[in-house]
């Protein structure tokens, strides 16, 4: 169809023969994504960029090794999820302003009463502080399959895991998840 802007699939295929233009309008297309990825796992702006910087570069070297025909996404977040993994490793921050980027984009249309809002924060506030308590493995299934909406296949492949294990991790972390808010 005429105007309407390549896919993935056709910019990754482009891209892996070189086609640098092809790989910028990939950047373009996942930056926001990426840097939320990042974001979530490292609990630091800076970090954030920096992991997504670092995950681009790596991405395009990598290139290569691209399976065609995969999604280009799952797999580029799954280097931005080992950079940010490594960053926080080796930083040894822990997860405070995080909980602010999640509480930035509140759900819904209608615009709650002002008591409704304050309390959406609260629980919100709540629900993620819960989540930070949780150990890593818990809070990167939970955070890939809720917090940045991907799908089951798309989480395992950023995970580097099966989409049976999702499946799995994603209950057991949803019960000790229900725990903590409970405690």
């Amino acid at each position: 169809m005429e105007g309407r802007p390549p896919d993935d699939a056709v910019l990754a295929e482009r891209a892996t023969r070189g086609d640098e233009r092809a790989f910028e309008e990939l950047v373009r297309m996942h930056q926001s994504i990426a840097f939320r990825t990042a974001y979530l796992l490292t609990g630091s702006a800076s970090e954030a960029e920096e992991a997504a910087h670092t995950a681009f570069v790596k991405a395009w070297q990598a290139l290569p090794r691209f399976r065609r025909g995969s999604p280009f996404k799952p797999w580029l977040l799954r280097i931005v999820a080992n950079e940010a993994h490594n960053r926080r490793r080796s930083s040894g921050r822990r997860e405070a302003l995080w909980l602010r980027a999640t509480a930035a984009h509140p759900r819904g249309d209608a615009a709650p009463s002002p008591e409704g809002a304050a309390a959406g924060r609260e629980l919100r506030g709540e629900l993620l502080e819960a989540l930070a308590r949780l150990d890593e493995r818990d809070r990167d299934v939970l955070t890939c399959r809720y917090l940045l909406e991907l799908s089951e296949v798309e989480t395992a492949e950023v995970l580097g895991v099966r989409r049976g294990t999702v499946k799995s991790r994603t209950a057991r972390a949803l019960e000790r998840l229900r725990t903590e808010v409970e405690a």
